[in-house]
C-alpha cells in the first residue's frame, strides 16, 4: 500500500481558505462549547434570544406569553399606533400551535429596530415600517409611537433576567407592561413600579447582531476598543439638545447660568477698571 496521504474529494474553489481542525483537550464536548458551535452554524437571520442587554440591537421581535394566545407588539402604520396583536389570529383547527419560544415574526409590522448610543445602557425602539417612529412613554405612563425624534421619553433600559425574559424600564424608572383595559382589551402601559408577569417579555433578535455584540464585548475586554473615544452619550450631552435645537435645563441650572454670567460681567468690569487706572497713572 502506498504511503502517500489520501487526497480529499471535497470540492474546493480557488482562493478558498482551508479550515484547520482543532483538537479538544477533553474527549467530551462541554455545553458551552456545543452552544458556541451551534451559534456559529446558525444563519445570520435566525431569530435567537439575547443573553445580555447588550445583545439587544438591530431588528427585534417582542412578544408576551399572554393567555390564551401569546401577543406581540405591532405597529399599525395606517392608524399610526401601537397594537398588541394575537399570534394565533390566523390559526385554524388543523394547524399546530408552536411553542412561544418558537414564534418568529410573520410580518414586517411586528419587527422593531433597536438602536443604542455607544457607552449608554439605554436603547431606542423604532418602527420597521413607515417613516420610522420611536416608542415613547410620558410621565403618566402613556405609551405611543408617534415621534420621529429621540429624547429622554424615547429611552428604554432593557433588563435581562436569568430565565431569558426581558423587562423595559423608562426614564421615570417605571416598567413597560401589558395592561387589561375596559372590554377586555389589552394595551401597553409604562407606569409599573415592579416587575411581574405583565412586565416580562420574550425578545428575539437576529443571530448576526448577537455575534456582533459578543465580538465587541470581547474586544472591549481585551482592551482593543477605546470606549471613551466612542462615547456618544457624553458627546450628545455636551453638543446636542432635545427639542428643535433648544436647550432644556432645570430651574437650578438656570440660576447657576445667571450667577455665572453676573460674576463674569463683574470680573470684566473690574479688569476694565484696573486697566483704566493703570493707563491714567502713566499718562
Amino acid at each position: 500500500m502506498s504511503s502517500d496521504k489520501v487526497r480529499s474529494t471535497k470540492l474546493k474553489f480557488k482562493g478558498e481558505k482551508t479550515k484547520k481542525k482543532r483538537k479538544h483537550e477533553d474527549g467530551e464536548e462541554g455545553p458551552s462549547r456545543r452552544r458556541r458551535r451551534e451559534e456559529d452554524d446558525e444563519a445570520p437571520e435566525t431569530w435567537v434570544l439575547p443573553e445580555s442587554a447588550n445583545d439587544i440591537r438591530g431588528p427585534t421581535f417582542i412578544l408576551h406569553p399572554s393567555d390564551p394566545s401569546p401577543i406581540c407588539i405591532t405597529y399599525d402604520s395606517t392608524r399610526g399606533r401601537i397594537v398588541l396583536q394575537s399570534l394565533d389570529k390566523d390559526k385554524t383547527e388543523e394547524s399546530e400551535t408552536p411553542a412561544v419560544l418558537e414564534r418568529t415574526p410573520s410580518d414586517v409590522s411586528q419587527v422593531w429596530v433597536v438602536t443604542r448610543v455607544a457607552g449608554s445602557p439605554t436603547i431606542n425602539l423604532r418602527t420597521g415600517v413607515g417613516e420610522g417612529k420611536f416608542i415613547s412613554c410620558d410621565k403618566h405612563g402613556l405609551v405611543a409611537a408617534d415621534r420621529e425624534a429621540r429624547g429622554p421619553q424615547e429611552e428604554w433600559t432593557p433588563v435581562v433576567f436569568p430565565d431569558g425574559m426581558v423587562a423595559f424600564q423608562n426614564v421615570y424608572e417605571k416598567y413597560l407592561s401589558v395592561d387589561e383595559v375596559a372590554g377586555g382589551q389589552l394595551s401597553l402601559r409604562g407606569d409599573s413600579d415592579e416587575v411581574g408577569f405583565g412586565e416580562r417579555f420574550w425578545v428575539k433578535i437576529q443571530s448576526k447582531y448577537k455575534k456582533e455584540a459578543h465580538a465587541e464585548e470581547k474586544k472591549r475586554k481585551d482592551g482593543l476598543v477605546d470606549v471613551s473615544a466612542a462615547d456618544e452619550a457624553g458627546t450628545n450631552k455636551l453638543f446636542q439638545a432635545w427639542g428643535a435645537g433648544k436647550s432644556v435645563v432645570s430651574a437650578d441650572d438656570k440660576k447657576e447660568l445667571k450667577r455665572a454670567k453676573k460674576e463674569g460681567r463683574l470680573a470684566e468690569a473690574l479688569l476694565d477698571r484696573r486697566a483704566k487706572l493703570k493707563s491714567d497713572r502713566f499718562c
